[in-house]
Parts: C-alpha cells; structure tokens; sequence
C-alpha cells in the first residue's frame, strides 16, 4: 500500500488545536487522508483528478463513513469545490506533489520509462491531450522547451530532434520507443542515480497534464479558502514546485495576514527514506491564516 510521505510532520502541522474540516487537494489513495481523519474527528474533502485513485481512496477510507466527501477535480479548483460542497471554509488543507505510486507503478497509463505501456501520461484518464499527442504533434522548438523547462535536461535540443527524427519514419507509440530514442540521444550514462529518461518523463507529464498552471492555481486560490487559524501545507519534490510554493508563501507573510510555520522547508528523516525512498526528495512548508 502506499505510504504517505513524512506523516509525523504532516500531523504535527495540521492536527494541532481544533480543526473540524481538512481538505486532501491530491487525495491519491488516501494515505495521508487516513492518517488526518484518524488523528482529528473531522470531516475530510478529498480531491483527485484520477478516478482510480479515487475508488482506491474510498475503499481504503470507507470505515470512517459521512466524515468522508470525495470529488474527481484538479486541485485548481479547489475554491469551486470547496464551495459546492458547503462544509464551510476549512481548517487545514495539505496538497503532496508528488506523483502517485499507484499510476506510476500501472504500465497501461504510461507515466514510468520503467516498464512499457502506451505513451499515455494523462492524470484524468478522460483528458483529450495525451503524451503521444504531444510527442507526434509539437514541433521541435516546442518539445525542447517543455524537455529543458519541465526537466531541467541538459540535452533537451538532441532529444527533441531525435523525437522529430524518429516519427517521421513512424509515429512514437510506447515508453519503450522513447526510453531507447532518448538513451540513443543523449547517452546511457546516468547522472549520479538518475536514468537519462527521468527528466524527459518528468516534463512530458508536467506538460501534458498542465501540472506547473495547475499550482499556480492553487497558490492562488487554496489560502483564501483557509478558516481564521487555518494551515495549509504543501509537500513538494522538485525545484519546479518548491520555488512557486516558497516564494507564494512568502509573498503572504510579508503581505500580512499568513504567518510561516516553517521558517525552511522541512525534510524527510534518514529512517524515512530508507523505509520509504519515495520520500527522499520531498520539502514540506506550511502556512497559517491570522484572523479574519
């Protein structure tokens, strides 16, 4: 089963005092949602855009009854939500960025360069854009700047045109057309523990699934949505999320309004990455909403 990344300093944060409404942005399976609803007698809101994630979820939370609402939706829409579900503003809202274990570890939703599966990548199965859409329709231009923006790789041009290269002859269909097209491009030697397709995965599925406007979103919005006293936490793990995440945060306490509760971002233990090596990148901050 999937376990919830640094939960101590999850449940420190958000379990403090009274918090009678918490709201799980990025339900996946409900990993950190059992811990909070085990922790406080709140009423939990849980969104996700992956109805899987989401039929995972509530098997694994359905002990805890009408304490549990869930909702397929991107966390970009969290004020709507919120709204439409007429619990009031909530206490705590915590959203993990990372990616669920649940779909990467699925070859037919192709996210891993691991295993080969279709070149799928979308969170919402239902989602019209897919990465072999992006991968046979952008041009070179385009898919070096989502390789270098979205993952920071370093041979984002050769792997682009090796891209365009290849579909000419035939359209790419799996992860394993493109884990060899990109090994071929810019080499098998690894950096450090990274394969060289890692950061080409990475940024597709940021691109395909609009990850990067999604947050800025939800920075936008998650902390009005905030109860007086209210927390809000984010678990990022890659500079991509943490820098928005930081410098939003920022901008609040210095605005007014919002106290930081972590002054730096708050890491994983050595005992949790290696029970749980998911966790290894993981930064978590958190703010606090002031009197209205």
């Amino acid at each position: 089963m999937h376990l919830p990344v640094m939960p101590a300093e999850v449940r420190g944060l958000l379990c403090e005092g009274e918090r009678r409404v918490i709201v799980d942005a990025t339900l996946g399976t409900g990993g950190h949602a059992e811990m909070l609803l085990e922790a406080r007698g709140a009423t939990l809101l849980g969104l996700d855009r992956d109805p899987h994630a989401l039929a995972a979820a509530a098997e694994r939370l359905r002990r805890f009854g009408s304490r549990v609402l869930l909702r397929q939706a991107d966390f970009a829409e969290i004020d709507r939500v919120i709204a439409e579900a007429a619990l009031g503003a909530p206490d705590a809202i915590l959203a993990d960025l990372g990616m669920s274990s649940f779909a990467l570890d699925d070859p037919a939703r192709g996210f891993s360069f691991r295993s080969d599966g279709p070149l799928d990548m979308r969170m919402d199965p239902e989602a019209a854009f897919s990465a072999y859409d992006l991968l046979n329709e952008e041009g070179e231009d385009e898919l070096a700047r989502i390789i270098r923006e979205f993952g920071e790789e370093r041979a984002a041009r050769r792997i682009a045109r090796a891209i365009v290269e290849a579909r000419r002859r035939r359209p790419l269909t799996t992860t394993a057309d493109l884990r060899a097209l990109i090994e071929r491009a810019a080499g098998t030697r690894h950096h450090g523990a990274i394969h060289p397709a890692t950061r080409t995965f990475q940024a597709l599925r940021i691109a395909v699934n609009h990850e990067i406007e999604s947050l800025t979103a939800f920075l936008e919005r998650a902390p009005g949505c905030l109860n007086a006293g209210g927390r809000l936490a984010i678990i990022a793990y890659h500079s991509l999320e943490d820098r928005p995440v930081k410098h939003r945060f920022r901008a609040l306490a210095q605005e007014g309004g919002f106290t930081a509760l972590t002054r730096k971002a708050l890491r994983p233990s050595a005992s949790e990455c290696a029970h749980n090596p998911r966790a290894r990148s993981a930064r978590l901050r958190a703010i606090e909403r002031g009197p209205r």
